[in-house]
């Protein structure tokens, strides 16, 4: 998706950057307010909670461990949110608003409907939400709330929120950035260098068992039984496969995942023609 630029303005209420926030982006006409579960009464005692809107609680999933997210809309932000309280997965909100009040129960009953299909189609966190139905809205109105929704896409990152971010789309290879492999007793598997740390290719093959040394460092036998328990690694006779692009935060946690156990990824990762990735970076 290609966004256009934009000026973001951000205003911390106490000038703390972790506590309350506010984000506008100019020539636009929706505004956030973002702060950590601590700040609750703060956000909701401010008169953007009366207005309607839609919501996110971000957090951590107890049972999986996992990155999650409940999406919500209400007409009356303050009412709604306070039926929360006894979730206790969450540790963060933000609202988003009109400035001109103009979001009718339809308008955010779609966008609700659309944040829920595009966090979960983006797969970066857990959607505690059932799929919602959405609304239908008249042509002109859908073509205003596409873009209210794309400014939302825009501004979630800017405040700690990446749920709506896709997994890159990383095959636009050039010769600055190419293709690298990974190989190891004859398991291949393929990615590449992103801005947000490398992601490894659907089709893409892991070693089935696990080095030994992760009794004692355990990072990789955890993080692969976590890519198990979501669907990620699949077991294909003698190897693990990757059924869909996974994007890892380096290209070292990807190569211990394929190579089941630690791996210095800007050597485990080469070209087609053998040159390792430190020696890309390197210029």
């Amino acid at each position: 998706m290609n966004m256009p630029t934009a000026t973001i303005k951000l205003f911390l209420t106490q000038a703390d950057p972790k506590r309350l926030r506010i984000a506008e982006i100019s020539n636009w006409s929706g505004q956030a307010i973002a702060g950590p579960r601590t700040e609750l009464d703060s956000i909701l005692r401010r008169e953007e909670a009366e207005k309607s809107g839609v919501y996110f609680l971000t957090g951590t999933e107890p049972e999986s461990g996992r990155d999650a997210i409940y999406i919500g809309e209400a007409e009356v932000l303050r009412d709604r949110i306070r039926n929360h309280l006894e979730r206790d997965f969450w540790n963060a909100l933000i609202i988003v608003v009109s400035k001109d009040e103009n979001l009718t129960k339809a308008h955010i009953k779609y966008l609700e409907g659309q944040l829920i299909e595009r966090a979960t189609q983006a797969a970066r966190t857990l959607v505690l939400n059932a799929q919602s139905s959405g609304s239908r809205l008249p042509e002109s109105d859908r073509a205003d709330m596409e873009i209210f929704l794309d400014r939302i896409q825009q501004l979630m990152p800017v405040l700690g929120a990446d749920f709506l971010v896709p997994v890159a789309q990383p095959r636009r290879e050039s010769n600055k950035n190419p293709i690298l492999v990974c190989e190891i007793k004859g398991i291949l598997a393929r990615g590449l260098q992103v801005a947000e740390g490398f992601v490894v290719f659907k089709g893409s093959q892991a070693v089935l068992n696990e080095r030994p040394s992760t009794d004692q460092f355990p990072y990789a036998r955890t993080l692969r039984q976590r890519l198990i328990q979501e669907g990620v690694l699949e077991q294909k006779d003698k190897w693990f496969e990757f059924v869909r692009d996974k994007e890892f935060t380096s290209p070292s946690a990807a190569a211990a995942v394929i190579h089941g156990g630690s791996a210095n990824g800007l050597i485990s990762w080469k070209t087609a023609d053998g040159k390792p990735l430190k020696e890309l970076e390197g210029g």
